[in-house]
């Protein structure tokens, strides 16, 4: 560690401390709200909770997580650096060189994937496994080929929450799929609504965007909304299959009702403003739904 402190010091023309160039590397807030599905499903799907597996499944799922965050930012960095939003990054910035981040990025995911063998499931660290992969090796590269990346990319960020809870039961089953499909669906119109505010500087870097190749903003719109209507019905799930009650029930609908009239409303005015109020939404959506989620999981 001092030796990569050193080399941030070195190589940085501007003062920032090694723990913040590591949280702009791992993804913190993305990291972090893995961590936040993952445990959700890991708590549905347990009946006494065991804090010992609930934690080393936590922090297995973080070091594969932060691991994958790193190997993506060492693929991207030459289109980070075209960007505003992403040009401050260890890489472009100059704070970490790439051997770095390789280093720190195979060996973290890598031990992740192990740690989840040893103290968690196989089970788990195979879904691990097929998320780094699938982040890495499938949709950092369809970035630069095509706007369905979009799609791709949304199997890996829903996988978190079925990690949980195979981490907790051992076992694929409908309800832990049922919390897959509300973070797929979940992540699309969220993404879609970035990729419209940002999609000159997407267009820039090289990164193909649905936005970037549909003029009139038709196709762009036609997604948001068929896909947080799919997140709406995605949502009615858990109730469904038992695992939460008519409180969650209730609050689903709302909040679903509610991001589905935002995505109308970008869909029929597809202006900047309409797609920053699309994406807060999303963003007070998914931890409100968690937490209803949770206050009232079924016995």
């Amino acid at each position: 560690m001092k030796n990569v402190s050193a080399e941030i010091l070195t190589a940085t023309p501007t003062e920032k401390s090694w723990v913040a160039v590591f949280s702009d590397l791992t993804k913190a807030r993305l990291t972090t709200l893995v961590l936040l599905t993952t445990l959700v499903g890991f708590y549905l799907g347990s009946g006494t909770v065991n804090y010992l597996l609930m934690f080393n499944a936590l922090a297995a799922t973080a070091l594969v997580a932060s691991g994958a965050a790193a190997l993506n930012q060492l693929l991207e960095r030459e289109y980070d650096a075209k960007m505003r939003r992403t040009q401050n990054r260890p890489l472009p910035s100059g704070r970490l060189q790439p051997t770095t981040v390789m280093l720190f990025g195979g060996i973290t995911s890598v031990a992740g994937l192990v740690y989840l063998a040893l103290a968690v499931n196989l089970l788990t660290c195979v879904l691990g496994a097929v998320t780094l992969v699938s982040y890495i090796f499938i949709y950092t590269p369809l970035k630069r080929l095509t706007w369905m990346n979009t799609l791709v990319g949304a199997i890996p960020g829903a996988l978190p929450p079925l990690m949980g809870w195979t981490a907790a039961r051992n076992e694929l089953s409908g309800e832990g799929w049922a919390l897959f499909a509300i973070l797929a669906f979940w992540q699309l119109p969220h993404f879609f609504a970035i990729a419209w505010m940002y999609r000159d500087e997407y267009a820039k870097a090289g990164f193909i965007m649905l936005p970037n190749v549909d003029a009139d903003g038709s196709r762009t719109a036609q997604q948001s909304v068929s896909n947080t209507l799919a997140l709406l019905l995605a949502s009615l799930c858990p109730f469904v299959f038992g695992m939460a009650g008519k409180i969650y029930l209730g609050s689903a609908i709302i909040l679903g009702v509610g991001f589905l009239w935002y995505a109308i409303q970008f869909s029929r005015q597809l202006t900047h403003a309409r797609a920053r109020q699309l994406f807060l939404f999303s963003i007070i959506y998914l931890p409100l739904l968690l937490t209803v989620m949770v206050l009232n999981k079924v016995k």
